[in-house]
């Protein structure tokens, strides 16, 4: 079950880092038998962008690329079948382009970058993966007409360039690289979008803990835990000094004291408010301003319990199912 939590998790995270410099299609079919790609990118024509802040990704995102990230080892026949997704994907736009008369670039052509935690020396030499001098450790690329490369995660060197390769990784590898994460200033760029997808992770595997959840996701639990609660306090900050503004703006007829309470009850309110309209924002895409005031309008108790329940939603739908549900 986790698996697949990881599974989302990556694909999410993919496609928030990436969509700034190109169309993400997450996941995307592929015509002949039903294929289903995680991460199909296509840079944008005119890039203004600048994809060095993501280090080795963004160097992976300067061209037409598929991702295919695996919370596993990637076993012989998952690759197999990667590879027969880019050779789907190959035909496909050679088809678009002879329905079109027109000719298609081989730089047009999208590479395949098979992401997995680690993978045996028997694996890399069965698909004649080779490291290029110019490269940097954990690439292996596979003969130059494949167009692909297996990047074995844990075999990245542990410096700035591939933090966010490495958080894709497992165990120790991750951890050490959601510690980098949490050292950088919290305004630098795609830190606070990350954080996010992270405590979302978290909060999917702690509400879906079994007996027979892994020691490494109890792990990761307790590890993510702690930045959640910081998050959770930050949000109540800001909205506890909105609210003290607001209450004492408001509560200046009534006495300073009746403001100061007036303030302390909506600071907390609007604290709770930040952090679940920031989750629902993540998790179901931008919601129009009648929903957000419906939100706003729920009492600390209710912020709450919409802040499990948003974790099964995939749509706006859910939410007003969940809203109308309390009403």
């Amino acid at each position: 079950m986790t698996r697949f939590i990881h599974d989302q998790f990556a694909k999410d995270y993919l496609e928030e880092l990436l969509k700034p410099y190109g169309k993400v299609e997450a996941p995307s079919h592929v015509s002949g038998e039903v294929r289903e790609i995680d991460v199909l990118f296509t840079p944008f024509p005119e890039q203004k962008a600048d994809t060095a802040s993501l280090g080795l990704l963004g160097k992976l995102a300067t061209t037409p690329a598929i991702f295919e990230p695996f919370r596993n080892p990637a076993s012989t026949e998952e690759i197999c079948d990667c590879l027969l997704k880019l050779l789907e994907v190959r035909g496909a736009l050679k088809r678009e382009a002879k329905r079109n008369a027109t000719k298609i670039a081989e730089s047009n052509f999208p590479k395949l970058w098979i992401l997995t935690p680690t993978a045996s020396k028997k694996l890399l030499s069965g698909f004649h993966g080779t490291l290029e001098s110019d490269s940097l450790p954990g690439i292996y690329y596979l003969p130059e007409s494949l167009r692909t490369a297996i990047i074995v995660i844990h075999q990245l060197p542990p410096i700035p360039e591939t933090l966010w390769l490495r958080l894709l990784g497992r165990g120790t590898v991750q951890k050490r690289a959601i510690d980098e994460l949490a050292a950088l200033p919290s305004n630098q760029l795609y830190v606070k979008i990350t954080l996010e997808l992270l405590y979302n992770l978290q909060q999917n595997l702690r509400i879906n803990q079994s007996p027979e959840i892994e020691t490494e996701d109890r792990e990761l639990i307790m590890r993510l835990a702690p930045l959640y609660q910081q998050e959770r306090e930050l949000a109540r900050q800001e909205g506890l000094q909105e609210g003290l503004q607001e209450g004492l703006q408001e509560g200046l007829q009534e006495g300073l004291q009746r403001g100061l309470q007036r303030g302390l009850q909506q600071g907390l309110q609007k604290g709770e408010q930040l952090l679940i309209i920031r989750q629902l924002n993540r998790r179901i895409g931008t919601m129009d301003s009648s929903l957000i005031q419906q939100v706003q309008k729920l009492p600390v108790e209710q912020l709450e319990e919409l802040g499990e329940a948003l974790l099964d939603f995939t749509s706006v739908t859910d939410l007003q199912t969940w809203l109308q549900s309390v009403s």
